[in-house]
């Protein structure tokens, strides 16, 4: 059987490789690492062009993590802490997940990736996490991943994907987070602290966002979800 067409986006950051110094788009290996494991074929997607366009070639969508999105996207100030903002990417992710939702392409969102669908559909964002649940366990150092437990809720693709209603314990690194929600989303896993960690399309098709890092965990639970729905 063939493997399903799996598109990642990338990252477009400055990097040192081999003998350059470069702008490169790029992508933590892990993800592609996932979606091979679970059966998936993957392809990188820049935001350069119109990558909306490459919707009808893919089977399956993935919005990778990444800096910070433009606040003024969603009618705030910017806050202090905010940072690393490529409003490029902004404009291009919001297109290419606008045409995957009218296309009903199966989809999931990797912490900046649910940030992009709320903020896409009309929600708004915390811009720093600690402000309001008074620690920085979330993202404790450059680098870094935390682990915070989740629960997720009972019925939700999202617990279907893990194969638990329990507390999970997944790896964290954001420091912004979902406020308001977005019409036609519904939150279906959050932390201990109440944070919100995951939230899906209120639809018929397989289309969810997850706050913390499933390409970073041991499992590969939630891209096997992804690619059975492909």
């Amino acid at each position: 059987m063939k493997r399903p067409v799996i598109g990642i986006t990338t990252y477009v950051e400055p990097a040192r490789f081999t003998v350059w110094d470069a702008t490169v788009a790029l992508l933590p290996y892990t993800y592609v690492e996932q979606v091979e494991r679970a059966g998936g074929q993957p392809v990188l997607l820049p935001p350069a062009g119109e990558p909306a366009g490459v919707v009808g070639r893919l089977d399956g969508l993935i919005l990778a993590g990444g800096g910070d999105i433009d606040p003024g996207r969603y009618g705030e100030e910017r806050h202090e802490r905010t940072g690393y903002v490529r409003t490029f990417r902004d404009t291009a992710e919001s297109d290419l997940l606008s045409a995957a939702l009218e296309a009903e392409l199966p989809f999931l969102g990797i912490c900046r990736g649910l940030q992009v669908l709320n903020v896409t559909l009309g929600g708004t964002l915390h811009q720093h996490l600690p402000d309001l649940v008074g620690h920085t366990e979330h993202a404790p150092a450059p680098g870094r991943f935390g682990h915070l437990g989740v629960r997720a809720a009972p019925g939700s693709r999202v617990a279907e994907a893990l194969g638990t209603e329990q507390v999970v314990e997944v790896p964290h690194y954001h420091h912004q987070g979902i406020d308001r929600l977005a019409p036609g989303l519904t939150v279906t896993a959050v932390a201990e602290d109440g944070a919100v960690e995951a939230a899906e399309l209120d639809s018929g098709f397989f289309a969810m966002g997850v706050q913390w890092h499933p390409e970073a965990a041991t499992d590969c639970a939630l891209f096997e979800a992804l690619v059975a729905a492909c």
